[in-house]
């Protein structure tokens, strides 16, 4: 049965682009289904946004997330859906997550991790695709994705990191980011 227009559709609906360790599609599987151990290898996306200071845009996941919900994460992280092109996906998620289209975005290169989120047990097993550029104005986040958004310097981004939860990818996803961060914001400290 159809949703309703403009209806979400629910999280075992989704379907993601199964691949193998070259990112060579080779299947789909739901959503939910491929973040269960012991997971399956799938195609994914992971955003990081800028102010014009190099500070990085941080979400808190929305409390409704069946996923790492109420932690903190990079500016914006997703799926594309089979055949979707990942910068696309990229563009179109954080546009539909913080209600503003992002600037100057930038592949980032890509990154092949498998994670467990220990609170939830689901499984992080991505191909994933990195990019960075910059925010931008008049954020309007939806609050069904996003509980609140912050901007930080890297310092206040480690006191941040201290005194609250992060994303259980958000280190790997990071730190394989950091070489196009760096060059694009050389000032920023990153």
């Amino acid at each position: 049965m159809a949703g309703k227009v403009g209806e979400k559709p629910s999280e075992t609906a989704i379907r993601v682009e199964l691949v193998d360790r070259d990112g060579r599609t080779v299947g789909t599987e739901g959503k939910l289904d491929a973040h269960l151990a012991p997971g399956r290898l799938h195609r994914a996306f992971s955003v990081f946004l800028f102010d014009a200071r190099g500070r990085l845009l941080l979400q808190r996941r929305a409390g409704g997330k069946y996923h790492s919900p109420l932690v903190w994460s990079n500016t914006c992280c997703g799926h594309p859906h089979p055949g979707e092109a990942p910068f696309l996906a990229a563009a179109r998620r954080t546009a539909e997550e913080l209600g503003a289209a992002p600037a100057m975005l930038a592949q980032a290169g890509t990154v092949v991790y498998e994670l467990q989120d220990p609170d939830s047990g689901l499984v992080e097993r991505e191909f994933n695709h990195l990019f960075v550029g910059e925010a931008p104005e008049g954020l309007s986040p939806d609050p069904d994705e996003v509980a609140e958004t912050a901007f930080a310097s890297p310092a206040e981004l480690a006191a941040l990191r201290e005194r609250s939860v992060f994303s259980v990818w958000f280190t790997t996803v990071l730190e394989a980011s950091l070489p196009e961060i760096r060059g694009r914001f050389p000032g920023a400290g990153w």
